[in-house]
Order: structure tokens, then sequence, then C-alpha cells
């Protein structure tokens, strides 16, 4: 009986630490500003270019420190960004090989437009509206043509 009630506080503990991620809250993503945003393999610009991006790529901002930004891309790859470099519009990245975007949140909405793997589509709803949206898994966007609709939120990356 003793070790059983030894060993309840470490199971809370547990039970608590895999709830920490969930109320940490959301992800916090942002666009490159620039036609020639460059990655860094550490927060200054003498250090090691990685990459260098388009404009209206989004990344997942994990840290800033200093006027840097440590990021994560579509692809996993971390490194650092200048701040200035980043702007606070929400662009989406399709993930997946070919994406319908549809009329309505509904597999069986007529199609609006297909959208290839590495297609930018900027949020045409805030994150909050398309997050309590009646039909979860779903968000709308807008193609730099001018197109909307909705796509599954499993097929992008930047929400």
């Amino acid at each position: 009986m003793t070790g059983h009630c030894k060993r309840a506080p470490v199971r809370l503990f547990v039970v608590a630490a895999m709830a920490l991620p969930i109320v940490a809250g959301a992800a916090d993503f942002r666009a490159t500003r620039d036609a020639a945003t460059i990655l860094y393999d550490a927060p200054s610009a003498r250090a090691k270019p990685l990459f260098v991006y388009g404009r209206d790529v989004p990344v997942e901002s994990l840290v800033n420190v200093e006027g840097w930004t440590k990021v994560r891309d579509a692809s996993g790859t971390i490194g650092w960004m200048s701040s200035k470099a980043l702007a606070h519009k929400r662009m989406l990245i399709v993930r997946a090989p070919a994406t319908e975007v549809r009329a309505a949140p509904d597999d069986k909405a007529p199609i609006v437009f297909r959208a290839d793997r590495d297609v930018l589509l900027e949020l045409a709803e805030p994150a909050a509206s398309a997050a309590a949206t009646a039909t979860p898994g779903w968000v709308k966007v807008r193609h730099r043509d001018g197109q909307t609709g909705y796509v599954r939120l499993s097929q992008v990356f930047g929400l």
C-alpha cells in the first residue's frame, strides 16, 4: 500500500506533463516579408546562410531573441531569420501532392480549383474563425488570382 502512494504523485506529474502542450496554446505562424529572406544557422547576419525563401512563405515562430526569430519551415528545417524579415500576414503552403479547394467545407462540395504541392494560399478568415468553424478540419483560403474556397487543414502548413 505504501508503494502505491509513492507512485501516485509521479502519475499525476506525468498526466500534467502530457497536458502541457495543449495548455501552451496554438503555434505562432508568420510569413516571410521579402522576396529573398535568408534562413541562418544562428541568430546573426554573420552566421552560415542555410536557405533563401521567397515572399509570403509561412514559417512557425519558435523563439524571439534580440531582433532574431528561430523558425521552422514546412519541411521541418529549423533556423534563424531576422525578425524584420517576417510579416504577420497569414499564409499557408500546400503540403499534399494535389489539393482540391472546394466551394464549401465538405468533401462533396464542388471543386473551385486544384492546388499542387508548395502552392501558397492566403488565409481568407482569421485563424480564430477558422478554428471555430462548424465543420472542423477545414479552412477558408484565397489564391493569389482571387479565387477562394475551403481546404482540409491536413493538406496545408501554416496553422
